[in-house]
């Protein structure tokens, strides 16, 4: 069994998968780090001078002036800048992964055509194998 689960481990899809993985977190990193501080300040900034991050709805009834604030002395709190700017974050990396995954899967499928077993006589128009000099079915020799 030891050396079952050890070939299962060297044959690579524990492998892969690890890889995939931790690409997979540094880039949704990125991709958080785009839409904080790239694709937010623009939008706060057409819509009002709104900071998103900055938005939130205090629950113990006070008043507070920015969320590190609220934080800092750990009052309840729904967040929605930060939900809506890791939404948008999802969203993003849903959509590049999505992209990802369907360029992958084309090249993945243009790989693994076979090639073809059988040719079309002219005459007749039957399927004969490729490396056959005359066709079987009605005896045209020129295929």
């Amino acid at each position: 069994m030891l050396k079952e689960f050890r070939d299962f481990l060297i044959k690579g899809n524990v492998v892969d998968m690890a890889v995939g993985f931790i690409f997979g977190a540094a880039f949704a990193t990125l991709i958080k780090s785009l839409v904080t501080n790239i694709i937010m300040p623009p939008i706060g900034l057409l819509l009002g001078r709104v900071d998103f991050s900055q938005l939130f709805i205090s629950l113990d009834g006070i008043s507070y002036a920015t969320l590190a604030d609220l934080e800092k002395v750990g009052a309840p709190a729904i967040k929605i800048g930060v939900f809506l700017n890791d939404t948008i974050s999802f969203i993003i990396l849903g959509f590049v992964m999505f992209m990802f995954i369907k360029s992958y899967n084309k090249l993945k499928k243009e790989e693994i055509k076979p090639a073809p077993t059988t040719k079309v006589c002219s005459d007749c128009a039957m399927g004969i194998p490729v490396a056959a000099k005359k066709c079987g079915h009605c005896g045209n020799t020129a295929v």
